[in-house]
């Protein structure tokens, strides 16, 4: 018996030991998703599971979205994501970021300190009114404008300012009570342009939201009514060189847990310039089968309104040109800085 022992261990460890290697394969949830909302080709997976980073752009309405998708596998922890992005200050800083600055929990006005609107935006907020301003700006933004800052006065460009961080904190304070419905009314074009209604309308198509994550997708638009388990947010703001004018953003990060890996989610509340609203969608999807580490999976939509009409149409292709291209530097910064080369 011993002997048959021995020669049926021989027999299936040769087996095994000549047997060909499985073919690698994606997560079923993940795989799914590649397959079903981003389409991904052939050589795009086999590219993807060979370990390099892979960029799409996705459907959207071309006269004001544009839609991104990016993927890597990255050799580190999920967890190591994580704390780079909560300490937002660092993980944001240098090159085209002038300053990031998280608001504390309740916003205080001391969190917008080292808010300063570049010297053009001042001398436009001065000759702004309504449906004609190169700052995004709500009509009571504008009203506050004109009734608190005395554009003949030396001190003016100070007092504008400082009424800009009073609005900055008000916004944040408003919408962590009331949610979207506390977002602004842009009035810088000759319609109202509603940002709740125009973040509604993108997260709406994002089947990334409505089909894999949908509870994350009821928090995005029902927030702070309805919960999420196993997550935490922060809010914070920047002031950040893009296209041809520094803008200063405000937005609210999400970073939710789930039993197939986390998501980290970026909501832009406002934008000085460009957008109306944008999300950056982040999902960090632990493969066992793979090893340590996990596969980075980011989608970043906006819109805005400089994508409409014969100025907009020229435009179009260069934009998702540069949104590409810039994904495809974030992939792999994000690698390199997580696997510590």
């Amino acid at each position: 018996m011993r002997e048959v022992t021995a020669a049926l261990a021989a027999v299936f460890g040769c087996a095994l030991v000549g047997a060909a290697p499985q073919p690698p394969v994606f997560p079923r949830g993940l795989d799914t998703y590649l397959t079903s909302s981003v389409r991904l080709t052939p050589a795009e997976r086999q590219s993807l599971l060979a370990g390099a980073p892979v960029t799409k752009i996705l459907d959207a309405d071309p006269s004001h979205e544009v839609a991104v998708f990016g993927a890597v596998w990255i050799k580190a922890s999920p967890d190591d994501y994580v704390r780079v992005v909560t300490d937002i200050e660092a993980f944001e800083r240098g090159e085209n970021f002038l300053v990031t600055k998280k608001i504390s929990e309740p916003p205080r006005l001391e969190d917008f300190a080292a808010l300063e609107l570049p010297e053009d935006d001042i001398d436009d907020l001065r000759a702004c009114k309504v449906s004609d301003c190169a700052v995004k700006i709500s009509q009571e933004g504008l009203d506050r404008l004109r009734r608190e800052v005395n554009w003949a006065q030396p001190t003016a460009r100070a007092d504008a300012n400082a009424l800009m961080r009073e609005i900055a904190f008000e916004y944040v304070t408003a919408y962590r009570a009331g949610g979207n419905a506390k977002l602004a009314v842009y009035r810088d074009q000759a319609h109202p342009t509603f940002v709740a209604k125009e973040f509604e309308t993108m997260v709406n198509r994002m089947p990334e939201l409505t089909i894999h994550l949908p509870s994350l997708r009821t928090y995005l638009l029902e927030y702070p009514s309805f919960t999420l388990p196993e997550s935490t947010s922060f809010l914070y703001w920047q002031t950040v060189v893009f296209g041809l004018k520094p803008t200063t953003r405000i937005n609210h990060v999400v970073i939710a847990k789930g039993a197939e890996g986390t998501a980290v989610v970026t909501k832009q509340l406002y934008a000085s310039h460009y957008f109306w609203t944008a999300l950056e969608l982040r999902g960090l999807v632990p493969d066992p089968a793979r090893g340590p580490g996990f596969w980075f999976v980011n989608v970043n939509r906006s819109r805005s309104d400089g994508l409409s009409g014969f100025i907009g149409s020229l435009l179009r292709g260069r934009v998702r040109s540069e949104a590409q291209s810039g994904m495809q530097a974030a992939l792999t910064i994000t690698k390199q800085r997580l696997e510590g080369r």
